[in-house]
């Protein structure tokens, strides 16, 4: 017949054990069991009880016991020799981790898509890393799901839609999708009208990793979100791809922010129907509910949210890309 160990039990056997191990170390270096209840704070009678419980176990005596004092036996004596510097060092290694965990040392494992992690992450990584040299950081770069438990993540960034996970999720700041073209292809090939004049133009589309076709254009009208399935000429599966054939001529495109901010304020692209700009997705920060989450993570949980709440690099106020639209006059910008 198979016996099934539940692992919280034999947790707690091995913390019993542990916890008669050092009662049996400090009774032995005292020679006392009352001494030994004073230095642990505890009772003679529970000194006595973890002692006959690892007697029980072991099958041997560690004690001659007396009303005043107790000697150890052959048997004990050797347990002493042999155990007391392994426990001290077991001591120390959980003291040490304890500290790590209040202390901000130690790992924190980080997910995110490619372009969130080298175009948002890496700054904020090295700014607190100046600030606190004792943390590392091991970052998973890949534009899919992550399991936060099975892959050891401590946090986790996720641009588009909430997390659909029990998770604890943060939206930092919104993300737009900003129609935008170069001016060089503007000035060849026109700018568009409106959102139906779209399907005149070239068009570079986005589609996610492993989806089997392009994702639709999304934009805001009168309130509401509508999409539009274009007939692109360049498909892309990384946005950063998608933004790069863009910027090379290759057709109008609808970025996200996070990669469009940058050429669109250097004047690489132009914005265009901002009026239909949607920005109903967002960045997210996410992470398991922990109570006894290290006060590293916590640390840098609680610098992220403050760094990126008010962010304005990966976003476009909406009067900065009336501003810079090549088509605000145009009746569909």
């Amino acid at each position: 017949m198979d016996v099934i160990i539940n692992a919280g039990d034999l947790f707690r056997a091995t913390l019993d054990e542990l916890r008669a191990l050092s009662t049996f170390i400090r009774a032995a270096e005292l020679g006392s069991f009352n001494k030994a209840a004073q230095a642990q704070g505890t009772t003679p009678q529970a000194v006595s009880k973890n002692i006959r419980q690892l007697e029980h176990h072991l099958g041997v005596r560690l004690f001659h016991r007396t009303t005043r004092k107790s000697a150890l036996t052959e048997e004990g004596q050797r347990l002493f020799g042999s155990v007391r510097q392994s426990l001290e060092g077991v001591a120390d290694a959980l003291n040490q981790v304890k500290s790590a965990a209040r202390e901000d040392e130690g790992l924190i494992r980080i997910s995110a898509g490619g372009a969130v992690g080298r175009k948002v992450l890496m700054p904020l990584l090295a700014e607190f890393g100046r600030a606190h040299a004792a943390v590392a950081f091991d970052l998973v770069l890949e534009d899919r799901a992550t399991d936060t438990v099975g892959e050891r993540i401590d946090l986790g960034f996720k641009a588009g839609n909430p997390p659909t996970a029990q998770v604890v999720s943060r939206r930092l700041f919104p993300i737009q999708l900003i129609v935008c073209a170069t001016p060089e292809y503007l000035a060849q090939h026109g700018v568009p009208d409106g959102i139906d004049d779209l399907a005149n133009h070239r068009c570079v589309g986005y589609r996610q990793p492993g989806a089997p076709r392009p994702m639709p254009w999304e934009f805001q009208v009168q309130g509401e979100t509508v999409y539009r399935t274009l007939n692109y000429k360049v498909c892309c599966s990384d946005p950063e791809a998608e933004m790069h054939a863009v910027i090379n001529g290759l057709g109008i495109g609808q970025i996200d922010s996070i990669n469009a901010t940058e050429p669109i304020r250097s004047g690489a692209l132009v914005p265009l129907l901002v009026r239909h700009t949607s920005d109903r997705m967002g960045l997210h920060l996410f992470y398991a509910q922990r109570s006894d989450m290290p006060s590293r993570v916590r640390r840098f949980i609680d610098f992220v949210a403050h760094r990126l709440h008010a962010t304005q690099a990966f976003h476009v106020p909406v009067t900065e890309l009336r501003a810079r639209s090549r088509g605000a006059q145009q009746p569909g910008g």
